[in-house]
C-alpha cells in the first residue's frame, strides 16, 4: 500500500505542479494572459483524457506483465525530453502570430506531452494494478488521496515557489522529482505485474467478483455529474476573475474547493449527507442567480464559494454513490475525465463561440437546477416540489439577468479575449462607454462641442493630462499599449502621430463604429493589431516622444508587460528625452513597486500623479472624469519639473528589497493590494 499511496501522490502533485510552471514560461512569448491560459486548461484537459483512456485501454486489453513492460518503456522515454525547458523556436514571429492557439499547442505537446499523458494515467492505473494485487481492498480513497496531493501542488506553487524560485530553477526542480516519480511508477509496475502472475490473460480474466456490465445510463450520468462540477468550477471562476475583480490567484480558491470536494466524498461516505446538501443546493442556487450583478467582491466572493462547495458537494457526492465495482474502475475514471474535459470545452471554448455576453454562469445555474429537480424526483414529494421550485425560480433569474445585461446595450460582441458592448448614458450628460467584462475602458462625451474633450482616466488633471501638457509644443509620436475606446486620442494635435498596439480585434472595430476619437482626429493614427510587446519587439525603433502603457484596468493584469525585458523593449522605441506613462489605476493591483524598481534599473525616475476630480459626483460634464493613478517615468527631469507635474507628482522611490521582475521571475503576491 505505502508504495501505491507515494507513487499516485507523487504523480498528481506533478500533474497539476507543471500546469502554472509551463504556462507562465510562455506567456511572455504569446502575451494576453487570458487566452494563452485558456489554451493551456484545454491542452491539459485533453491530455488527462488521453491518460486515462490509455489506462482504460491496457487494463481491460493487455496482460498485467505485458502492461507493465509498455508503461515501463514509456517512462524511460519520458525521461530522454527532461528536463521542461520550451525550445525558444517555438517564440512566435510576425507570422506565426496569425495561429497563436496551434502554436501553443504544439509547444506544450512537444515540452511536457509524454510526461503529462503519463502522469494523467496513474492514478487510475495504480488504483486498478492496487485492487487487482489486493484482491478485497477498496481503491477510490486513492482517488481521493490523489486529489489531495494536487490541491497541495495548487497551493504550493504561488506561496511557496513562485516567489522564490526563477522559472528555469522551477522547471529543473520539477524534471528532478519527475526522475524520482518514473522510478517509484515503473518499481509498482514491475512489483504490480509479479503480483498477478504469469498466466493472467488480462485484468478482465484475472478478476473473479461476479460485477454487473455498468448500464450505458450509469456511463452517462457518470459523465453528466463530472461535466457539472466542471463547468460550475469554470464558470465561477470566470464570473469572479472577469466580472468583479481581477486579482491574480482568484481562480485559486474555487479550484481548491472543487478539489476539497472530490477528496471529501471520495474519502468516505459519512462526508456527503444526501439530504442535507440537497437542502443546501436549493439555497444555493437562487441566491448565486440572485446575486449574480453585485460587484462587490468581499459579498460574491463568499457567496460564490460557498455556492461552488455546495454544488460541487452534490454532483462528486452522487458520482461517488453511482460508482461502479472495482472491475469498472478505468472506465468510470474515463467518464469522469470525459466530463471534465466536456465542462473545459463548453466554457473555454463553446462560450465565447456560441455566446454575446458573459450568460454561461447563469445557464449552468439554471441546468444545475434542473438537474437537482430531476434527483429529487427520486426522493419524498416534499424534496421533489422544493426541485421543482428551485428549479423555476434559479431559471426565471437567469431569464431576468440575462434580459437586463442586455437592455439598452448598442453593440455587444465576443470573442476569445472576452465581452466588449458600449451603451449610452443620457444624463448628468450624454455620454458613452466601452466595456471590457465589467470594466470601463474609455467613454466618448457625445454633445458636438465636447467630443473631443478627454474624459474618465484620461482628464486634464491625470497624469496623462498632465503629461501632454508639459512635452514640448512640437509635433510628438505617441505610441499606446492598449486602444480602448480610443479617448487617449483627444489630446492628439495636427502634425502627430499615434500608434496605438491592440490585441483584441473587436475592440478596435467597436473603437472605430460607436467612438469617433479616431475617425476625427487630426493626427495620423495608426492601430497595430496584435499584443503589444510582441509587436514592438518585431519593429524598428520609432522614436516616441510619449509611449503609453495603458493595459491594467481591464480584465485581467498583463505580468509580461512589467518585466525588465519588457522595459527594454520600451526603452528601444523611446526618445531619449520621451516619456512612459503606466496606467496604475486598480483596486486589487498595486504596480507602483515594480515600475519604480524598472525605473531604477534604467536610470530613470518614477513619479505618481493621482487625480481624484472634485466634481465626479456631480451633475455636468465633469461627472465623467473618473479617479486614477498614473506613473510617470522619464530621465528628462524638464518634463518631470514643468509646473503641470512638479506640482501633482510625488516621487516613487524604489525599495531595494524589491526583486527586480524578470521574464524568468514575478512575485504577483507582492503587488496584492491586501486592504
Amino acid at each position: 500500500m505505502p508504495l501505491y499511496a507515494a507513487t499516485i501522490f507523487l504523480s498528481a502533485f506533478l500533474l497539476f505542479l507543471v500546469q502554472p510552471i509551463i504556462a507562465r514560461q510562455i506567456l511572455p512569448w504569446f502575451g494576453g494572459a487570458a487566452s494563452v491560459w485558456a489554451v493551456c486548461l484545454v491542452f491539459f484537459q485533453s491530455l488527462l483524457l488521453a491518460g486515462y483512456a490509455y489506462a482504460d485501454w491496457t487494463t481491460r486489453h493487455m496482460s498485467p506483465r505485458t502492461q507493465a513492460k509498455i508503461h515501463i518503456a514509456l517512462l524511460a522515454a519520458s525521461l530522454l525530453l527532461l528536463p521542461i525547458l520550451p525550445d525558444v523556436r517555438w517564440k512566435p514571429g510576425g507570422e506565426s502570430e496569425a495561429a497563436p492557439v496551434l502554436a501553443i499547442l504544439g509547444l506544450l505537446f512537444v515540452t511536457i506531452g509524454l510526461q503529462y499523458f503519463l502522469l494523467s494515467a496513474t492514478s487510475p492505473l495504480l488504483q486498478s494494478w492496487y485492487w487487482r494485487h489486493f484482491k478485497h481492498a477498496v481503491p477510490y480513497r486513492l482517488f481521493a488521496l490523489s486529489n489531495f496531493a494536487s490541491l497541495l501542488a495548487l497551493l504550493a506553487y504561488p506561496l511557496a515557489i513562485e516567489p522564490w524560485l526563477r522559472s528555469t530553477v522551477q522547471s529543473y526542480s520539477w524534471s528532478t522529482l519527475y526522475v524520482v516519480f518514473a522510478a517509484l511508477c515503473a518499481l509498482t509496475a514491475w512489483v504490480s505485474a509479479r503480483a498477478a502472475g504469469d498466466n493472467t490473460a488480462s485484468a478482465a480474466v484475472a478478476d473473479a467478483e461476479d460485477a454487473p456490465v455498468p448500464a450505458l445510463g450509469d456511463r452517462v450520468s457518470w459523465v453528466v455529474y463530472a461535466a457539472m462540477g466542471s463547468c460550475l468550477l469554470l464558470g465561477v471562476t470566470n464570473h469572479l476573475t472577469q466580472n468583479i475583480a481581477s486579482i491574480p490567484f482568484l481562480w485559486l480558491a474555487p479550484l481548491a474547493l472543487y478539489l476539497v470536494t472530490f477528496i471529501l466524498c471520495f474519502d468516505h461516505p459519512r462526508w456527503y449527507v444526501r439530504p442535507v446538501f440537497i437542502v443546501l443546493m436549493a439555497a444555493a442556487l437562487p441566491t448565486m442567480a440572485w446575486f449574480s450583478e453585485s460587484l462587490d467582491l468581499q459579498f460574491a466572493a463568499p457567496l460564490y464559494a460557498v455556492g461552488l462547495f455546495v454544488s460541487c458537494m452534490f454532483c462528486h457526492g452522487e458520482l461517488y454513490r453511482v460508482r461502479p465495482a472495482p472491475r469498472y474502475l478505468t472506465t468510470f475514471y474515463l467518464m469522469i475525465s470525459i466530463g471534465g474535459a466536456l465542462g473545459a470545452l463548453l466554457i473555454a471554448i463553446g462560450a465565447p463561440l456560441l455566446l454575446k455576453g458573459y450568460f454561461e454562469l447563469g445557464i449552468i445555474l439554471a441546468v444545475c437546477a434542473l438537474l437537482l429537480f430531476w434527483n429529487a424526483l427520486a426522493h419524498a414529494r416534499w424534496i421533489a416540489v422544493l426541485g421543482f421550485v428551485v428549479a423555476s425560480v434559479t431559471t426565471g433569474l437567469v431569464i431576468k439577468n440575462i434580459t437586463e445585461y442586455s437592455t439598452d446595450v448598442r453593440v455587444m460582441v465576443r470573442n476569445f479575449y472576452g465581452v466588449v458592448r458600449t451603451k449610452d448614458f443620457p444624463s448628468p450628460a450624454p455620454f458613452r462607454v466601452m466595456y471590457h467584462g465589467a470594466i470601463n475602458h474609455g467613454g466618448q462625451l457625445l454633445g458636438a462641442d465636447v467630443r473631443r474633450k478627454p474624459s474618465t482616466y484620461f482628464g486634464p488633471g491625470s497624469g496623462y493630462g498632465r503629461t501632454f501638457a508639459s512635452l514640448p509644443q512640437t509635433a510628438r509620436r505617441v505610441g499606446v499599449i492598449g486602444l480602448g475606446a480610443g479617448a487617449i486620442a483627444a489630446y492628439a494635435r495636427k502634425g502627430d502621430l499615434f500608434r496605438f498596439y491592440e490585441i483584441d480585434p473587436q475592440v478596435a472595430a467597436v473603437a472605430m463604429l460607436e467612438f469617433s476619437f479616431l475617425k476625427d482626429s487630426p493626427a495620423q493614427i495608426e492601430v497595430a493589431l496584435g499584443d503589444g510587446r510582441l509587436s514592438l519587439e518585431r519593429e524598428a525603433p520609432q522614436r516616441f516622444d510619449l509611449l503609453a502603457i495603458d493595459a491594467f484596468t481591464g480584465d485581467s493584469i498583463p505580468m509580461h508587460l512589467l518585466t525588465r525585458e519588457a522595459m527594454a523593449t520600451y526603452v528601444k522605441h523611446l526618445a531619449p528625452d520621451g516619456v512612459m506613462v503606466f496606467q496604475a489605476t486598480n483596486r486589487y493591483v498595486n504596480i507602483a513597486p515594480v515600475v519604480a524598481r524598472l525605473a531604477s534599473e534604467f536610470g530613470m525616475s518614477a513619479v505618481m500623479v493621482t487625480d481624484e476630480p472634485e466634481n465626479t459626483y456631480t451633475a455636468g460634464i465633469d461627472y465623467w472624469l473618473s479617479s486614477t493613478d498614473q506613473i510617470i517615468v522619464t530621465r528628462n527631469q524638464a518634463i518631470l519639473q514643468a509646473p503641470e507635474l512638479r506640482y501633482a507628482a510625488h516621487t516613487l522611490s524604489h525599495d531595494p528589497q524589491f526583486r527586480l521582475w524578470t521574464d524568468d521571475f514575478y512575485n504577483l503576491l507582492s503587488v496584492l493590494k491586501w486592504q
